[in-house]
């Protein structure tokens, strides 16, 4: 498979390293400074969109002006979504977009789902999140912070909305987002009562999680159409 692989940060470099290892060949890396060339979408299968919030719109339109299916990790440019959803419909093309590509935390957001439908009529608990990432990362609270304050307000009819401070009104999850050193990723969420509490934590040890989901979505997204997610690949 012929890989265009938009972003040659820290996770771009280690999916190139992976796709290679996995027998995958690179159309070519473009990072900030370069310019995506119409060429290069002929000459790929896939594109994989690693960059910053402020250059993913840009990027992910490019891929499905171009007819390349493309699967974007970027995160803080969700805004937008509803029109790349029309680009993509418009030109017949694919997407998925992804919070986070492990496979472990995609497991996570279902217990985080399942928990929160269990818990919902039990009103003496009360949820919080803590995320913590390395101090790189810009934004905050993380996608998957948001997605898995989303998947409780999807399940817990208590909660409507989120809030990035410990401090939050009745029917908003508290969000506490840290940063430091080099930690990868951990996502703690909270139900508390006045007598106990219930936690479940996902924690990462490394990218590798994030970046061979990455390159396993990859694979099996040229053969899907329109919007997909990541469900879809997981059968879940």
């Amino acid at each position: 498979m012929k890989i265009l692989l938009i972003g040659h940060g820290k996770m771009g470099q280690a999916i190139e390293e992976f796709a290679i290892q996995r027998g995958h060949s690179l159309v070519a890396t473009v990072d900030v400074n370069d310019t995506l060339m119409p060429t290069l979408a002929e000459q790929a299968d896939v594109a994989i969109e690693f960059t910053h919030p402020d250059a993913a719109f840009d990027n992910i339109k490019f891929c499905l002006e171009h007819n390349l299916p493309v699967l974007s990790g970027t995160t803080g440019w969700l805004d937008k979504m509803p029109e790349i959803e029309k680009i993509c419909e418009e030109n017949n093309g694919t997407f998925l977009y992804a919070s986070n590509f492990s496979i472990g935390v995609n497991l996570f957001f279902k217990l985080n789902k399942f928990l929160a439908k269990l818990i919902s009529p039990q009103s003496q608990y009360k949820p919080s999140m803590i995320e913590v990432h390395h101090t790189h990362k810009k934004d905050a609270p993380s996608g998957t912070a948001i997605t898995l304050a989303e998947g409780i307000i999807s399940e817990h009819g208590k909660y409507t909305a989120w809030k990035n401070d410990a401090k939050t009104e009745d029917g908003e999850i508290p969000i506490t987002s840290e940063r430091i050193g080099e930690i990868p990723g951990t996502h703690k969420i909270t139900y508390k009562s006045e007598v106990d509490q219930i936690s479940i934590e996902h924690e990462a040890y490394s990218r590798d999680g994030f970046v061979q989901g990455a390159v396993f979505v990859a694979e099996w997204l040229p053969d899907q159409k329109g919007i997909v997610v990541i469900d879809d690949f997981l059968k879940l």
